[in-house]
């Protein structure tokens, strides 16, 4: 994932305690180049797994803002080995961009011996083949900020000037009891570490499910990106939070506000035509071995009710604001079957 510390391999996952690294190459691509990385067509590469919700942010911003042809995009496999995320989904399970097989070959010609986890999302410089940043923080607002430039026709503002602080109060809450807060109970060690981790995340949704009752979005009443980064973790909840990270006081499709708000972004074009479900499941029951020793995959739950009309447009707002939805999803780019509703 992103900001996780892979020290100790799959093994490791619930069996210390669980502690989010911040990131380390934190370098900006920006309009100004300041960081020595200015924004540039074709030049970088993201690379990312569809199983993690901090790489699907990026995955969900990119297709929004119409950057496909400007920034390329690199899936890593779901199942990562003790050298972290490699690409065996491509030809001679290299990338044929990178013309590399790990992710940690970019993070090495970027600094020898780097101490810390691979993680994903990562943007790679193609010409050097250079580790540029994996700030997973940052990287999403860089993206509606600073490559506005290449951004497609229509594009909307996910992150609109005028309500930024509010945005960014809410990201932060969203971040620590949600987001970050599922991982916290999943890795605990010990009952009371993980009773708080679940009760926060629980009292935290409820608090939002309050929110959205009367309005569509979060802030405003257009897309932001704090729904990106709640959406990424609601549409993981049933599959793999409820379950193997035991947030099972109620399941997301009991929880009739945030049902209806995650199905609403999920048929939205960008969200769920992102989401590969086959990938999430693998890679948290059979990476976290710590966890779940037997690497066996549910077969559940049932994704067909993402698909079922969910009303939230009776509350107003505009989906992409003054723009308009994304076009179709590159052919390269389709979720395969076996990992849709």
């Amino acid at each position: 994932m992103s900001g996780d510390d892979h020290g100790g391999g799959n093994r490791a996952y619930g069996r210390r305690a669980f502690k989010r690294s911040r990131s380390h190459f934190a370098d900006r691509i920006t309009a100004d180049g300041r960081d020595g990385w200015p924004v540039e067509p074709g030049r970088y590469r993201l690379v990312v797994s569809r199983a993690c919700p901090w790489a699907s942010r990026a995955v969900i911003s990119r297709r929004l803002l119409g950057l496909e042809d400007a920034l390329s995009m690199a899936i890593a496999d779901p199942v990562q080995d003790d050298r972290s995320w490699r690409f065996t989904l491509d030809a001679d399970d290299r990338d044929p961009v990178l013309g590399i097989r790990y992710l940690s070959e970019a993070y090495d010609k970027r600094e020898t011996g780097y101490p810390g986890g691979v993680s994903v999302p990562a943007v790679v410089d193609v010409p050097s083949g250079r580790l540029v940043t994996n700030d997973y923080q940052q990287i999403t607002l860089d993206l509606a900020t600073q490559w506005s430039a290449l951004h497609r026709p229509g594009a909307p503002d996910l992150y609109p000037p005028a309500l930024r602080d509010e945005i960014d109060t809410v990201m932060a809450e969203v971040y620590e009891d949600v987001n970050n807060g599922v991982y916290r109970a999943g890795f605990a060690t010990g009952q009371r570490e993980y009773e708080a981790a679940c009760t926060a995340v629980f009292e935290r949704l409820e608090l939002l499910a309050r929110r959205l009752e009367g309005q569509r979005y979060l802030v405003g009443d257009t897309i932001t990106e704090a729904d990106i980064r709640l959406f990424t973790t609601l549409v993981r909840f049933d599959a793999v939070y409820h379950g193997h990270f035991k947030c099972n006081r109620w399941k997301l499709t009991e929880e009739r506000v945030l049902w209806a708000y995650a199905r609403d972004l999920f048929q939205t074009p960008g969200f769920g035509d992102t989401v590969d479900f086959d990938h999430i499941k693998r890679h948290y029951y059979q990476v976290h071995t710590g966890i779940n020793p037997t690497g066996i995959v549910p077969v559940g739950p049932d994704l067909s009710g993402w698909l079922t009309p969910h009303h939230r447009q009776e509350l107003g707002g505009r989906p992409f604001g003054e723009g308009t939805p994304p076009g179709p999803v590159p052919a390269g780019e389709r979720v395969p079957a076996r990992g849709r509703p």
